[in-house]
């Protein structure tokens, strides 16, 4: 089943306005008030959880070996990982990462 342009345009503006709302709410509404304490305690902790949450899928189930959990993409993210914690450092723990991943998929195949 195709939708038609109607329909997809339909959805592109709405989800637009959607996320335009959501972003206006604390910008525009609220944006130059100060926040209570107990909600930028929480805010603290948003990017630690959602990084995660956003990685885990890409190295427990790729889409590159079609679902498959592949032992080189978790050694990279174990290495990246000791690395990041190693040196407080996201850049090292990229780099690390990618020259793991790089050189394992390089060595095994």
């Amino acid at each position: 089943m195709n939708p038609d342009s109607g329909t997809i345009w339909t959805v592109i503006v709405g989800l637009g306005i959607g996320t335009y709302l959501i972003r206006f709410s604390f910008l525009g509404l609220i944006g130059g008030r100060e926040l209570p304490e107990w909600l930028l305690r929480h805010l603290r902790y948003v990017a630690v959880s959602v990084i995660p949450a956003l990685i885990a899928p890409l190295v427990l189930w790729p889409a590159a070996t079609g679902g498959e959990t592949d032992p080189s993409r978790l050694l990279a993210a174990l290495i990246a990982l000791l690395v990041g914690i190693w040196s407080n450092s996201v850049i090292g723990a990229i780099a690390a990462g990618m020259v793991t991943l790089y050189g394992v998929q390089y060595l095994v195949a």
